[in-house]
């Protein structure tokens, strides 16, 4: 007689975030790695890191061979709701208002830059002031 898996829905699974308590959905499926986070070679922030998100694409990506893949199986608790997973957006438009704050441009080169063309404009206006 086969038992059918237990099915999660993703908000239930996204509660399980931290490393007293470290859930993982991988290819539909969901894990409860929580006896493993400290045993990982990659360190628990890995782990914790790929919580509350289909965690997929970072397990494929590391390239994780058959032991993995069999310590893996070993934490299965049951399935994902797909119809519960967000959807991901592969292209988000841009604003037709731009401003800093929307910026793509990261903070840190904002602060690099804004001291760079206040330094330039001051030049120029020296170079001018001194021809006249």
């Amino acid at each position: 007689m086969s038992t059918e898996p237990k099915i999660y829905s993703f908000e239930e699974v996204s509660k399980h975030n931290s490393l007293d308590d470290c859930w993982l959905i991988i290819s539909g499926r969901v894990y409860d790695i929580t006896p493993f986070v400290g045993d990982h070679p990659g360190g628990d922030d890995v782990m914790v890191s790929s919580t509350g998100k289909d965690a997929t694409e970072d397990f494929e990506d590391v390239g994780h061979s058959k032991t993995a893949r069999d310590i893996m199986a070993k934490h299965y608790i049951g399935d994902i709701d797909p119809l519960t997973v967000p959807t991901k957006l592969s292209f988000v438009p841009a604003s037709h208002t731009t401003s800093i704050q929307s910026s793509n441009l990261p903070t840190t080169l904002l602060q690099f830059l804004v001291p760079l063309l206040i330094l330039g404009l001051a030049y120029a206006l020296r170079s001018h002031i001194k021809q006249e």
